[in-house]
């Protein structure tokens, strides 16, 4: 098949994109070593920790912006060379540089955004200023980060904390909403079949206490039926890289260990690459 690519692209995404904390920054070498076992690669490593310092969306995409410009390279790369990408992210905001390579090289994609926020903010009416908050809006082109956008169209799976300034984009074509519930595997399934999709997978869609996370929403997904989704995804569409972010460390460096290993393993069905697969 002329589209199968090579092998896997396993980007390690470690330096600061407007935490709140550090504990994200510093799970990420975790999660980076459970993917690289599973997969048998070795990671790329893009930037460095540093400390947290919240501000505002400005400042810290500034101070973001090396990072991601050498993460969007990254990915460019990886597509140009016809790598499966697979990459572990701190926080939700790195999305502001890989969405727009990803659309690039797949113009009919489909982001699947798996979070319990819709990141639909924008500079103009976030609340909160909080560069996290405008990771999916940017990519789609509702505001310029200086990234690039593309991005045409993008599902939101399991949010649940939806802004007011977020709820009228949410419009059900481009934009689509399905929210926690016992039907969210079947909706998904049938909102993703025949699509090229890209994955971004945050922590906090599960319920809490499923995964240390930064941001704790009540009534989120288990980890039984995000793996349920994860499955449904990988059967039904042609699944073009995934990106996974929001872990942070546990009480202990075994938990984080362990918590690392839960989430890959819940992940593995999208760490196959899929390019050129018939969807089913």
């Amino acid at each position: 098949m002329p589209n199968m690519p090579s092998s896997t692209a396993l980007i390690h995404y470690a330096a600061r994109a407007g935490d709140h904390n550090d504990r994200a920054m510093a799970a990420t070498p975790y999660l980076a070593a459970a993917l690289a076992a599973h997969l048998g690669v070795a990671p790329t490593t893009v930037g460095s920790p540093s400390p947290s310092d919240p501000s505002g969306w400005d400042a810290e995409l500034a101070f973001a912006l090396p990072a991601f410009k050498e993460l969007a390279t990254a990915l460019d790369r990886a597509l140009d060379a016809k790598r499966y990408p697979v990459t572990a992210c701190s926080r939700c905001a790195p999305a502001i540089a890989t969405l727009p390579v990803i659309a690039r090289y797949h113009p009919d994609v489909l982001a699947v955004w798996f979070d319990a926020h819709a990141d639909l903010n924008t500079p103009e009416n976030s609340e909160t200023a909080y560069l996290g908050g405008m990771a999916l809006s940017g990519p789609l082109g509702m505001w310029d980060s200086g990234l690039g956008a593309g991005l045409k169209s993008a599902v939101l799976v399991g949010a649940r904390d939806i802004d007011a300034t977020e709820t009228p984009v949410i419009d059900g074509e481009r934009i689509r909403l399905i929210a926690p519930g016992a039907n969210l595997v079947e909706d998904l399934k049938k909102a993703v079949a025949g699509h090229k999709v890209y994955v971004h997978l945050d922590c906090d869609v599960l319920s809490p206490g499923q995964m240390p996370t930064d941001y704790k929403v009540p009534d989120g997904l288990s980890l039984e039926q995000l793996g349920a989704a994860i499955a449904a995804i990988a059967q039904v569409a042609e699944v073009v890289g995934v990106e996974i972010g929001e872990l942070e460390t546990g009480e202990t460096e075994e938990e984080t260990k362990a918590k690392a290993k839960k989430l890959v393993e819940t992940v593995s069905p999208l760490l196959v690459a899929q390019y050129g697969q018939q969807a089913q």
